[in-house]
């Protein structure tokens, strides 16, 4: 399958004196060392299986390869293995991963292994030449944005006002991202070390809860996240009312004819969680409130503008404008649709798939959901001195989701989905 999917046959390389990459593909692919290959002690458990995806996790990946690995995991107790899918983030986001994993798996228990084409990579540029075309794509870049203005001129009823909305984004998103979020015992450095978790919930009980409390799923995930930080804070001696608490929440604005493309098509909101709402429902109307706000001042819109700046910055300006774009924040949540129905690998079934969010500079617990075949997975990756006691935060987000569910006078399980 690895045709279908080129990036995974490159690497980065550096164009000399400017210091950006670009992808060229590797003529030493070798697929062994990106497959690996290992075993829990017969039979492991599902939490000797957290340990080890934390610590495949933590390692870097190597720069001079393709920025990827999986790792087949057998020993599993009940006849059972795992494939940990390890992926830089600058090669794909949630969306164009769902679609990575249905292009690696088949949704049919079909065992047949079809022949693929030879590999014949290009040539890679020497240096001269990746001088010479980053001279010619600056060069060019003042008639590119000219046409671009001219299709944008053509394309846009109401010039003035979507430059006005354009100016207003760029506005709101700087305003709030340059105000500092509070401090809390799960942020600052980072250490080397990660501990990973999940718990899953029945697709149909998030939906019975968005149709009883007519909201969107994310402002059910919200409503939950913000349940459960309220109450792990409170056992860390922090007081909810007295801080501001942040966490980015990434949206895809990745268009229709981007379907199946790799490469990282998201922006973000920066979201101010109600903690010192102790009332479920309370929370979820203000989480509603700053989400109906969000979409009307399009903060993602502004986000999306700055990461399009930043692909033409000098490579000395991009941490700057990385670090503007992804603002001060305490933790990040992302929600990612999955398929609804199962896939499998070589007639074996995958019974669940656990998101795994990258952490963030000082942030310390990243949460992440993929919807898949009637489950809503979620996946929680934590630096493990920030973090320590991680299962308590997952226990938090179950017992959140039954105050939540409760509240909304809905019964778990009990409510078939439509």
């Amino acid at each position: 399958m690895l045709h279908q999917i080129p990036r995974y046959r490159q690497k980065l390389d550096w164009i000399p004196f400017e210091g950006s990459p670009v992808w060229i593909d590797d003529e030493h692919f070798d697929i062994d060392y990106h497959v690996r290959h290992t075993s829990l002690p017969r039979p492991g458990s599902e939490a000797q299986l957290k340990a080890l995806a934390a610590r495949v996790m933590a390692q870097q990946l190597d720069r001079d390869r393709p920025l990827w690995e999986i790792w087949v995991i057998e020993g599993l107790s009940e006849n059972r293995f795992a494939l940990v899918s390890k992926i830089h983030h600058c090669m794909i986001d949630g969306s164009s991963g769902m679609d990575l994993g249905q292009i690696l798996q088949s949704p049919t228990p079909d065992r047949t292994i079809r022949e693929a084409p030879p590999f014949l990579p290009r040539p890679a540029p020497t240096a001269t030449e990746l001088v010479r075309d980053s001279f010619a794509r600056r060069v060019s870049m003042p008639f590119r944005a000219l046409r671009g203005i001219r299709a944008f001129r053509r394309e846009t009823e109401d010039l003035w006002d979507e430059l006005g909305v354009r100016a207003r984004a760029l506005r709101d998103m700087f305003a709030a991202q340059n105000a500092p979020s509070s401090s809390t015992p799960i942020n600052g450095p980072l250490g080397p070390h990660r501990i990973f978790d999940w718990w899953t919930v029945p697709l149909s009980d998030v939906k019975a809860l968005r149709r009883a409390l007519g909201c969107t799923v994310n402002d059910v995930v919200l409503t939950v996240v913000t349940g459960a930080f309220r109450e792990f804070l409170i056992r860390r001696q922090v007081r909810p009312e007295s801080i501001d608490f942040r966490v980015q929440a990434p949206v895809s604005v990745r268009r229709d004819d981007e379907k199946g493309k790799l490469g990282n098509r998201i922006s973000a909101w920066l979201i101010r969680l109600p903690l010192e709402e102790s009332d479920p429902i309370k929370q979820l109307e203000r989480i509603h409130e700053i989400t109906q706000d969000l979409k009307e001042n399009q903060q993602a819109l502004g986000v999306e503008m700055m990461m399009q700046v930043m692909e033409v910055m000098p490579s000395a300006l991009l941490s700057l404008g990385a670090q503007a774009a992804s603002g001060s924040m305490n933790s990040i949540v992302t929600n990612v649709p999955g398929p609804q129905f199962p896939l499998y690998l070589l007639g074996a079934e995958m019974k669940a798939m656990y998101p795994q969010v990258p952490l963030l500079q000082n942030v310390g617990l990243g949460i992440a959901l993929i919807s898949y075949n009637g489950n809503v997975c979620w996946g929680f990756n934590a630096d493990r001195e920030l973090v320590p006691d991680l299962a308590a935060f997952v226990a938090q987000i179950e017992a959140s989701f039954a105050r939540v569910a409760d509240a909304a006078g809905v019964k778990p399980g009990a409510t078939p989905e439509v």
